[in-house]
């Protein structure tokens, strides 16, 4: 592949909206879960609205986002948010860090008190997801499954590799461009396995070492898994159940989500990413049952006497942990006001372009 640059915008798709002139609205379907499944899962669940508190300014390292009850209180999307959404076992709390189509790669803060929404940095500089022809940012409504943790200090049965150390990536694909920090009910279609950091090549060029070097490859890949989801107020939920409803109604989606995933990272000078299962998604038991083991190893982390610096700072889980909102609101006045954003530079805007020259991979 030869990646080259050109300064322009990329006009937003607007294939999402192509097939939905037939959609009615009508009551969501059953989600296909095993009843094994939905006992593993904590049966509390939140009928609360949201709100966010910004602070500082937009596009600068001092930018975060807090969210808060219906109450004014101050929670962490991490702890305080409950994963299920309702009393069925079927629907999930989405918190959303970036809406499709942007490029800002904004994250919970898993390391400060209350985890704020920041945007992740590099080497001291604001992070931005390359636009990758015919990409323009993010392609779905990205953001995190709360009370959900991929253990770091397991190897995954499936991969074989460490968890990621962060709560479950959720990617969803309904209609509507979410806002930064909305808490979205979605129910879960699937999964995708992401071998982060293309560290699978380190095994590659290893394999004719001893054991214990292909045991050191297990311990530092790390398997991050992306759930699909869609958000059950979309009017095409009712139809979309599992993973084979996507490729029906969302045809070419589960393919742009793989090469999407694949190459993003290339214009940064890192290699393409690797999958599990050659990038085949899963389907929505499969992905239930990730979701159930990362909410078991969250409850887990809750427990540590040593977090390894992730913070458990919550207000509403009545542990050693919990603090007041007084205490939560007077965390919030320690960062600077809300101000103007900073101008984006213009390098957000390139567009990159990939092709295909006898398999092999260049950079200009």
């Amino acid at each position: 592949m030869i990646f080259g640059i050109a300064a322009q915008k990329i006009i937003q798709p607007s294939v999402t909206l192509v097939f939905r002139q037939h959609c009615g609205f009508r009551k969501i379907s059953p989600l296909c879960t095993s009843t094994s499944i939905r006992q593993i899962i904590s049966k509390k669940y939140s009928k609360m609205t949201y709100q966010i508190e910004e602070r500082g300014s937009p596009n600068t390292i001092d930018y975060k986002l807090y969210i808060k009850n219906e109450n004014g209180v101050v929670v962490s999307p991490f702890h305080d948010i409950p994963l299920l959404a309702d009393n069925t076992g079927k629907v999930f709390n989405m918190v959303v860090e970036i809406p499709r189509w942007t490029n800002a790669k904004m994250e919970i803060n898993t390391k400060s008190c209350l985890n704020p929404i920041i945007q992740d940095t590099k080497k001291g500089k604001l992070r931005f997801v390359p636009n990758v022809f015919p990409h323009k940012g993010y392609i779905w409504n990205y953001g995190a499954l709360p009370q959900t943790w991929e253990n770091p200090e397991l190897l995954d049965e499936h991969t074989g590799c460490k968890g990621d150390n962060d709560p479950l990536d959720v990617l969803e694909i309904g209609y509507k461009v979410a806002k930064r920090g909305e808490i979205l009910k979605v129910k879960v279609l699937g999964t995708v396995a992401l071998i982060d950091e293309g560290k699978e090549q380190l095994f590659i060029a290893n394999m004719t070492l001893a054991l214990h070097e292909y045991s050191f490859y297990l311990s530092i890949c790390e398997t991050d898994w992306k759930i699909l989801v869609i958000n059950v107020e979309d009017p095409i939920a009712p139809e979309v159940n599992d993973i084979k409803d996507v490729e029906k109604h969302f045809p070419g989606l589960l393919k742009a989500t793989v090469e999407w995933l694949k190459i993003y990272k290339i214009p940064d000078g890192k290699p393409e990413n690797k999958f599990a299962f050659n990038g085949e998604p899963k389907d929505s038991e499969f992905a239930l049952k990730i979701v159930s083991d990362t909410h078991e190893y969250w409850k887990t982390l809750l427990q540590k006497e040593n977090t390894d610096g992730l913070s458990i700072v919550n207000t509403s889980l009545n542990n050693a942990s919990t603090i007041d909102g007084e205490k939560a609101q007077a965390i919030v006045s320690e960062s600077l006001p809300l101000s103007e954003p900073s101008p984006l530079l213009p390098e957000v805007d390139i567009v990159w372009f990939c092709i295909k020259s006898h398999g092999i991979t260049f950079k200009l």
